[in-house]
This record gives C-alpha cells, sequence and structure tokens, in this order.
C-alpha cells in the first residue's frame, strides 16, 4: 500500500516550486512530470562556463519522499553522465542526498547528510559543484573516477576523461535544441540575478511543517497566485528559442 504524502511535504514542495519561479537561480531548470503530481520534478542542469562540462545540457529525474523535508529526495539523471560520482543507471551518489544516520564505515560526518533545512535549491548547487569537483574517495563509478584522477594529476595531459565529456556535452546539445533551450556558455549568461518583487512577503519556513495550512488561501480571495504555473514549468537561467511560430508551443 502506497503511503500518502504529508500535508506539511506538499506545502514544502508548493513553496519552494513557486520560490524557483519567484527567484530563479542559475544553473538549472525545473518543471514538474505531471501538473497534478508535485512529488516528482525533471531537472536540466548546465554545465557551468569554464569547467569541462561547460555548455551541457544534462537531464534528471527527482523523486520525492512523502515525508519530505525529513527525508532526502533522490535524483538520477536522464542524460548520460560519465561521473565519479554517477552509477551505470544514471543514480547520483552525493552526501546530501543520503538519510542522516549513524554511518561510521562511509567517512561521512552527519553535517554533510540531508537535514530538513535542506531544500531543492541546495541540492542542485551541491550537483553542479560536484560536477567538477567529484568526490573520489568513495566513488559509485571507479573506472570514472581512475579516469579522472589520471587527468587531474596529469594536469590535463591524460585526455582519456576530458574526452569522454566532451563527447557527452556535445551530443547533449542536440536534446537542448528539441527542448527549444539556449544553454548558457559564458559566466554572464550563466549567472541569474533576481530581484524581490517590493510587494512580496517573507515565507516562514516553520509554516512548511503546518499540516493544517491551506495551500489555496489566500489573502485577497484570488487563487490565480498560489497556483502552479500554467505549463508547470520554470525555466531557470535559460533562452528559449525564437522558432518565428508565436503559438506558445514552443554519490557512496
Amino acid at each position: 500500500m502506497a503511503v500518502q504524502p504529508s500535508s506539511s511535504a506538499v506545502r514544502a514542495l508548493s513553496l519552494e516550486y513557486r520560490g524557483l519561479q519567484d527567484e530563479p537561480v542559475e544553473g538549472f531548470c525545473v518543471k514538474l512530470l505531471n501538473e497534478d503530481n508535485l512529488f516528482e520534478w525533471e531537472v536540466a542542469i548546465f554545465g557551468p562556463p569554464d569547467t569541462l562540462y561547460q555548455g551541457g545540457y544534462f537531464k534528471a529525474h527527482v523523486k520525492f519522499p512523502p515525508d519530505y523535508p525529513y527525508s532526502p529526495p533522490s535524483v538520477r539523471f536522464l542524460t548520460k553522465v560519465w561521473h565519479p560520482n554517477v552509477y551505470e543507471n544514471g543514480d547520483l551518489c552525493i552526501s546530501i542526498l543520503h538519510p542522516p544516520v549513524d554511518d561510521p564505515q562511509s567517512g561521512e560526518l552527519p553535517c554533510e547528510r540531508w537535514n530538513p533545512t535542506q531544500n531543492v535549491r541546495t541540492v542542485l548547487l551541491s550537483v553542479i559543484s560536484l560536477l567538477n569537483e567529484p568526490n573520489t574517495y568513495s566513488p559509485a563509478n571507479v573506472d570514472a573516477s581512475v579516469m579522472y584522477r589520471r587527468w587531474r594529476d596529469s594536469k590535463g595531459k591524460d585526455k582519456e576523461y576530458e574526452n569522454i565529456i566532451r563527447k557527452q556535452v556535445l551530443s547533449s546539445r542536440g536534446e537542448a535544441e528539441r527542448d527549444g533551450v539556449v544553454v548558457p556558455l559564458t559566466q554572464e549568461d550563466y549567472c541569474i540575478k533576481t530581484k524581490v518583487k517590493p510587494d512580496a512577503e517573507p515565507v516562514d519556513m516553520y509554516d512548511f511543517y503546518d499540516d493544517d495550512y491551506d495551500i489555496d488561501d489566500d489573502d485577497d480571495g484570488d487563487d490565480d497566485d498560489d497556483e502552479l504555473s500554467e505549463n508547470g514549468e520554470a525555466w531557470v537561467g535559460v533562452t528559449e528559442i525564437d522558432d518565428g511560430d508565436d503559438s506558445g508551443n514552443g554519490e557512496s
């Protein structure tokens, strides 16, 4: 029997999703797999400029547990990513996604693991950082880890790791084109500076755990501001390609 999501989990995800629309974060874009399901997101992570992954468009699925944010989400790459901390099936292995249990053999400190103050932003920003700075102490992909260390220790003279990444980046650009997305290549395009709306009210983090909260309640009686976007998407740090069609279719 499936465990029903808690109302606090629905509340938290609803606020986070709308927050990513109101205050975008550089380096990734998000959308819901299904407009009626807040617990499964599709994300696209852009390779940071001035790294091997520059120009890359790496798609992944993020699944949230029914008791989120008390338990961490899971992240699985759909795009092939040759990386020390990504399993062959695409599952990501990173400390921030590990449950907050005592596991001395893992070599991880409790503070490095998941805790309820983490959120989608911190997870995805950690993933972006991990692309350029892999954890090779407990790799999910041993071959990629060995190859990465050779590349790093040779100061780039051993090109095997670099060549694989560049091929995957090039391949991912085709998918970006199909999705109508221009991947940012410069720091200026990659970094987003957002402005908080003058009338925006601060979010009380403790409200995440208020099970009596009515998601559709609004002071002005208008539910429109509390609904997800019409197409369930929040494009962050991207530019849609104008094809001339105004129809709008556009770590272990």
